[in-house]
């Protein structure tokens, strides 16, 4: 069996960086400092609870910081795809926080993985999110939100 990275740290700049974009649109729209960054270290810790919980949290924040929920959700359709290249089919649903029925359903999909795809698809998703969060740290910082600047500089 060949190793092979799957392009992790390119996925995980690539969120980060339209994450970034993002926060500095809005604040450019609306003065108000966004923060979806922060989200990259939530990611990290909620590997910890499962696929099912890290699939939930977009929902959680689709209504309030859809922003922030954007964020989620574009990172596990990067494990999907990921996934998907190495041959494990991973559910991935589109789902609206208000079909319980809906959610109920993707949840119970996540659930019958069996245990050794799930061991697999947890480990890419540690390896991913690490990855987020180390291009966050990179990019993180005064300049993030600095809306004069030019697409050249920094």
């Amino acid at each position: 069996m060949a190793w092979t990275s799957y392009s992790l740290d390119q996925k995980a700049q690539q969120l980060v960086l339209d994450a970034r974009q993002r926060d500095r649109d809005a604040m450019a729209a609306t003065g108000k400092r966004k923060n979806s960054l922060n989200q990259s270290f939530k990611m990290r810790e909620s590997v910890a609870y499962g696929l099912e919980r890290f699939w939930g949290e977009h929902l959680r924040l689709q209504l309030k910081e859809p922003d922030k929920s954007l964020y989620w959700k574009e990172t596990w359709d990067a494990l999907v795809e990921v996934m998907q290249q190495s041959g494990i089919t991973v559910p991935n649903d589109r789902v609206n926080v208000d079909n319980t029925l809906a959610v109920k359903a993707m949840a119970q999909k996540l659930w019958q993985i069996n245990k050794e795809d799930q061991r697999i698809i947890l480990a890419v998703l540690t390896q991913l999110c690490d990855c987020i969060v180390w291009w966050t740290q990179r990019y993180k910082g005064s300049a993030e939100l600095n809306t004069n600047e030019t697409e050249d500089e920094g």
